[in-house]
């Protein structure tokens, strides 16, 4: 029997709560998967699971075997890490990595693929998720995140810039006017970001800084919705270039106050552990990085 095959089916099973799921995921049959499960408890002594007709759960013998279980994968991953870095052999593995929903569809999902092409020993699973993931307790890889700053205690790598413009359709604009200066932002209805200047947009021009109060009809924690409502003619909204630089150069939008500055943010890689980073990790960070830099693609003319 493989062990390791048997434990990652074990895992994945614990995991995804369905037999049938965890056999998809690792591209085998609900029967072979079935087979390495059945070895696996021969192996160890013991029931992992319980099984009814409609639900699958961890037996005291299974929870107590799932962490050792993830520790054994984790430490095969490192191994085989090492030794491809050591010999020059090609990334292979599985990496899962996070991001915003906004990010992930308009930037990183053709990074991804991109990666995998040049890489076809590797496969990437993509978590999107408009808050902040907990790295360990849901087995991120990897997460992207965008912030002025991250917590000193975070681990990371800066990868790219993240600028952001404000923005409005043309047809909103010819309906209520273009405004010229920032104080007349506060008469025209802000669509914004939970996170990122709720009520205050910060904005600077000729190195005098300005924090204006804004608000308006909608207030969402996902910028594509913000996306789709600026395109809906719904009013302004700040909202970061990655997304929105196509339908600027398009004319489909228009830049509002295009003489004020916002401050940018940073693009970052945030990661569990520096000592231990396996060489699929690395090597996607070094990639992106290399394919974003500090001009980003997005913001090129």
């Amino acid at each position: 029997m493989d062990r390791m095959t048997a434990v990652a089916v074990f895992v994945e099973v614990a995991e995804r709560g369905s037999l049938t799921a965890a056999a998809e995921a690792l591209d085998m049959s609900r029967a072979m998967a079935t087979r390495y499960l059945a070895e696996l408890e021969g192996w160890l002594g013991a029931r992992v699971f319980h099984r009814t007709t409609r639900r699958i759960s961890l037996t005291a013998a299974g929870e107590q075997a799932l962490s050792r279980c993830r520790q054994m994968l984790e430490l095969g991953e490192e191994l085989r890490g090492a030794v491809g870095e050591r010999t020059g052999a090609a990334p292979q593995g599985r990496l899962r990595i996070a991001c915003s929903t906004s990010f992930g569809q308009s930037q990183l999902a053709a990074a991804v693929a991109a990666y995998a092409a040049r890489h076809p020993g590797t496969s990437v699973d993509m978590v999107l998720a408009d808050r902040t993931v907990n790295l360990v307790e849901e087995r991120i890889d990897l997460a992207i995140r965008i912030a002025h700053a991250l917590d000193p205690n975070l681990i990371a790598r800066k990868l790219s810039v993240c600028r952001s413009v404000l923005c409005a359709s043309p047809a909103y604009l010819a309906a209520h006017g273009t405004p010229r200066r920032a104080e007349e932002l506060m008469r025209h209805n802000c669509l914004t970001h939970h996170f990122v200047g709720k009520s205050l947009w910060h904005l600077r021009r000729e190195g005098r800084e300005l924090a204006v109060a804004v608000g308006g009809s909608v207030s969402a924690n996902e910028a594509g919705v913000l996306l789709a409502a600026v395109r809906a003619d719904a009013g302004i909204a700040m909202l970061p270039t990655y997304q929105v630089a196509p339908l600027l150069r398009s004319g489909a939008l228009v830049g509002v106050l295009p003489d004020y500055d916002i401050e940018p943010m940073g693009i970052y890689g945030v990661y569990a552990s520096r000592r231990q980073l396996p060489a699929l990790v690395r090597s996607f960070l070094d990639f992106l990085a290399e394919r974003f830099g500090d001009a980003p693609p997005w913001d090129h003319p």
